[in-house]
């Protein structure tokens, strides 16, 4: 359980130094932390919290760098069109439909494919999803969660 707790500080202070930083490299490397910390927490519980801990630690670690390389690479409008994206797919996409967006001016693009709603432990609706984002033709893929707030809007969980 200590080990689990240092792996969310860890990424805690991933997340709040890139958000520190402002800008859209700062938003990928948030993105890319929380994506990284999940898939290893998923992947990396063997029991013993210390291949969880470390599992966390890597994913945050390697989520961090390539959200910070992709954010580097999105502008303001890339962000807007993958939010409202993310809002659509969410609320009115059934599972496994994927939603895409493209931006003409930068080139760049992505999918969300979200999977069943389900309510979580406090009665709110979420969804977990698939993301992928391409930029100058690479693509890369992200999992995530989300639930749906009191005003409608999907919040990003992890």
């Amino acid at each position: 359980m200590k080990n689990v707790k240092m792996a969310l500080i860890l990424t805690t202070a991933l997340t709040l130094s890139a958000c520190e930083e402002g800008s859209k490299q700062g938003f990928g490397t948030f993105l890319g932390a929380i994506a990284g910390a999940a898939v290893g927490s998923a992947i990396g519980d063997n029991g013993d919290g210390t291949t969880h801990f470390l599992a966390v630690t890597t994913g945050a670690l390697a989520g961090a760098a390539i959200g910070n390389s992709i954010g580097k690479s999105l502008d303001d409008a890339d962000r807007r069109e993958m939010e409202r994206n993310r809002q659509i797919a969410l609320e009115t996409y059934a599972s496994g439909q994927t939603a895409t967006w493209y931006n003409p001016d930068s080139g760049n693009s992505g999918t969300y494919r979200p999977k069943p709603a389900y309510q979580d432990e406090v009665g709110a609706y979420c969804r977990e999803y698939q993301q992928t984002i391409t930029i100058g033709g690479k693509t890369e893929e992200a999992y995530g969660r989300a639930c749906r707030q009191p005003d409608g809007t999907w919040k990003i969980i992890s």
